[in-house]
């Protein structure tokens, strides 16, 4: 299930505003804070901290299956989408991968597959990553631009199924265009990083 997507970008403040204008809550901060990493999660605010120099690396937005987390970029950069999964269709994916010949790096907590279409796949066996999995709150689809084509037909054979959730158009760079939230979305929003938000 695809729930999950990550950008670098200077535009924290504002992404969190937007996010939660959308219903999504602040879960998690980390940031870089003499010399240490360090937790500023809610209830902090912007206004706790706004005056020290934080660099940081993750700002986390969830609501019921997604997770969208962000940190510090001199400019907008997309990173990576996330799929959750489970441990065997981890395992299976990640040979695909190979198959593909596509790098792989595993880790505890989740896995990364580099593909050549210029962003990241994250692999995610945890459940905590989302609030709740039994709600209609859901990353419905997203449409990115790419280089070259041919990412549906890698998606379909990395995970041995069609996945509809991922459109591409090709395009000079990558970037992620629009994304849709739910199938009952009602109106359409720019998040701070010029990606159309449909809710």
């Amino acid at each position: 299930m695809l729930f999950h997507y990550h950008f670098w970008t200077p535009h924290l403040e504002e992404m969190e505003n937007f996010y939660q204008n959308c219903g999504f809550r602040i879960s998690t901060r980390i940031g870089k804070y003499n010399g240490e990493f360090q937790q500023f999660d809610p209830p902090l605010t912007w206004d706790d901290f706004r005056d020290k120099q934080i660099l940081f690396r993750i700002i986390e937005a969830r609501k019921g299956k997604i997770n969208i987390t962000f940190g510090y970029g001199k400019k907008i950069t997309f990173d990576h989408i996330g799929f959750l999964v489970s441990k065997g269709e981890c395992k299976t994916i990640c040979k695909q991968a190979e198959k593909l010949q596509w790098k792989v790096n595993s880790g505890e907590r989740r896995t990364f597959i580099f593909t050549p279409y210029g962003f990241r796949i994250e692999l995610q066996t945890n459940f905590d990553a989302i609030d709740d999995s039994e709600s209609v709150e859901e990353l419905q689809k997203i449409v990115m631009t790419t280089k070259q084509t041919g990412l549906e037909q890698d998606l379909s054979f990395l995970f041995q199924k069609e996945i509809k959730s991922i459109e591409t158009i090709r395009d000079n760079k990558t970037i992620l265009k629009h994304v849709y939230l739910n199938s009952f979305y009602q109106r359409k929003q720019t998040d701070p990083n010029g990606v159309e938000i449909y809710a």
